[in-house]
C-alpha cells in the first residue's frame, strides 16, 4: 500500500515537535548554561532533584517519542509500539511532577505547567493513535 500524503506530514511534524524535546531534555540534562538561565534557581533544582526513575522515564518518553516519529516515517509497524511506550514514560514522569514530588511544578512554574503538559500528552494521544491506525489499515509494515 503507498504511503498517503498525511503520513509524511504527520511523521515530519512530529519529529520537529519531538526533536524540540529531546533538545530540552539534552540541554537540561547537560545543565547547559545558555538555555539553563531561562529557569529561575528554583527551576533548575526542580530539574536537578528528580529521582533517578524519573529521569529514566523522561529519557525514554523523548527518546522513544523521537524514535516513533522516526519509524513512522519509516513506515515501520514498530511506531505504535515506541510512540504507546513513550506515552505511558510521560505519564509516568508527569504523575510524579504534579502529584508525587513534595514541590510539584505547578508550585514553581504556576498554571502555564498544566497547560503546557496536557498539550504534549494531547500530541502523544493523537499521534499514537494515528500510528495505531496506520498499522491496522497496512501503512505500516
Amino acid at each position: 500500500m503507498k504511503a498517503p500524503w498525511h503520513l509524511w506530514v504527520v511523521g515530519i511534524l512530529t519529529l520537529v515537535w519531538n526533536g524540540f524535546g529531546a533538545a530540552d531534555y539534552v540541554m537540561t540534562q547537560m545543565d547547559y548554561a545558555p538555555y539553563m538561565a531561562q529557569f529561575t534557581e528554583v527551576e533548575r533544582a526542580y530539574f536537578a532533584g528528580f529521582p533517578t526513575w524519573v529521569q529514566a522515564t523522561w529519557a525514554l518518553a523523548v527518546w522513544l517519542s523521537v524514535a516513533g516519529s522516526l519509524a513512522l516515517l519509516m513506515r515501520s509497524k514498530f511506531a505504535g509500539i515506541f510512540l504507546g511506550i513513550a506515552l505511558l514514560c510521560m505519564a509516568a514522569t508527569f504523575t510524579h511532577n504534579f502529584f508525587l514530588a513534595d514541590v510539584t511544578m505547578p508550585m514553581i512554574v504556576g498554571p502555564m505547567a498544566i497547560w503546557f503538559s496536557l498539550a504534549i500528552i494531547i500530541v502523544a494521544l493523537l499521534v499514537w493513535n494515528y500510528a495505531r491506525r496506520m498499522g491496522e489499515i497496512g501503512v505500516l509494515r
